[in-house]
């Protein structure tokens, strides 16, 4: 299984810039960390998310329906900025009342 719509998914700049690439954030600064070790600065974020949509396409690992609609996890091998593979799993939420997926959060796999 895909994610429904995957082609149509939202990947805010924000979530990028103010959580997941920012070193000083409480919860993404260990994240941020992580993904500046491969080349994923708030500097090019505009790489990130689109190594992050040309994966998506993947299949969907696991699903679980949240009281805020149907989340989809999907494991994705990026070809980073420093030249090396990054193992991800990523996290995506298809809203009650939308028809498309966004990135809620990603981890190291």
């Amino acid at each position: 299984m895909k994610i429904p719509n995957s082609e149509r998914a939202v990947i805010a700049r924000e979530k990028l810039t103010d959580y997941l690439l920012n070193v000083d954030h409480k919860r993404g600064g260990t994240k941020a960390r992580l993904l500046a070790q491969f080349g994923y600065t708030v500097d090019n974020w505009e790489q990130l998310a689109a190594d992050l949509r040309a994966n998506l396409a993947a299949e969907v690992d696991f699903v679980k329906t949240t009281l805020y609609g149907v989340r989809y996890e999907v494991r994705m091998v990026l070809q980073t900025p420093a030249a090396r593979t990054l193992a991800l799993r990523t996290v995506w939420q298809i809203d009650d009342g939308t028809d498309c997926a966004r990135l809620i959060t990603l981890y190291p796999d």
